[in-house]
């Protein structure tokens, strides 16, 4: 397909161009009918490449039955489908809430979509690690996968907020988004140096705030 051919060989390319286009389909589009176009134009490119680019694990989902094996890209698609209700220019669902709230539509979108950036990574982890939707996993896989997504989704959230119990420093922000996506990479390794990053900046914020108490519990100006 033209997607395929634009990505060049790679399949984060591919995905990244899958998501943008199932966001434009999906825009003022009902779910029944959000899930019906993303399935039908846009879910069988992210089958084909997830057989080609990652065969170990859906060769062996293939293996179990062929409706699992596209479980991962019908999810993938439609999740984007469905995120267009909050993304800019149409985002249907942050429009009523700037109704309710008397604020301009626009800027409600743009803050929808900032607020739920560690969101827009869920689908990725799903794809590369399918036990995250229990398919072929034992459940020490599942919580794993489990575990380590909330917290690198917890360290991304906490780089865009720029503040946990007080407010991040720049190296504390680079600090809490290498490790975010460092815990949505597959593997041990990565896991590991991305829990620690974490950890280290949740360290550094105690004993800043044993340092200067006052400071600990201010919000960022935004709140």
């Amino acid at each position: 397909s033209g997607l395929t051919a634009l990505a060049g060989g790679s399949l984060i390319l591919l995905l990244i161009f899958t998501m943008f286009s199932s966001l434009l389909l999906g825009m003022g589009v009902p779910t029944t009918a959000n899930y019906l176009i993303t399935s039908t134009i846009m879910a069988p490119v992210v089958a084909r490449a997830l057989a080609i680019f990652l065969p170990d694990v859906y060769g062996a989902l293939q293996a179990i039955s062929p409706q699992l094996a596209i479980l991962p890209a019908h999810l993938f698609t439609f999740y984007f489908g469905i995120i267009a209700d909050i993304t800019p220019p149409v985002a249907l669902a942050a429009m009523a809430g700037a109704a309710i709230a008397k604020s301009n539509p626009l800027r409600t979108g743009v803050e929808a979509s900032r607020l739920a950036i560690a969101a827009f990574l869920v689908p990725y982890i799903f794809v590369y690690s399918p036990q995250m939707l229990m398919l072929n996993a034992q459940w020490h896989e599942i919580l794993l996968i489990t575990v380590t997504a909330l917290i690198g989704m917890f360290g991304i959230g906490m780089a865009v907020e720029k503040f946990w119990e007080r407010k991040l420093n720049i190296v504390q922000q680079l600090m809490a988004l290498g490790g975010g996506l460092l815990l949505i990479i597959p593997g041990l390794v990565t896991d590991a140096a991305g829990f620690a990053l974490i950890a280290g900046v949740i360290i550094w914020q105690k004993i800043q705030i044993k340092r200067a108490p006052s400071e600990g519990s201010r919000l960022p100006a935004n709140q």
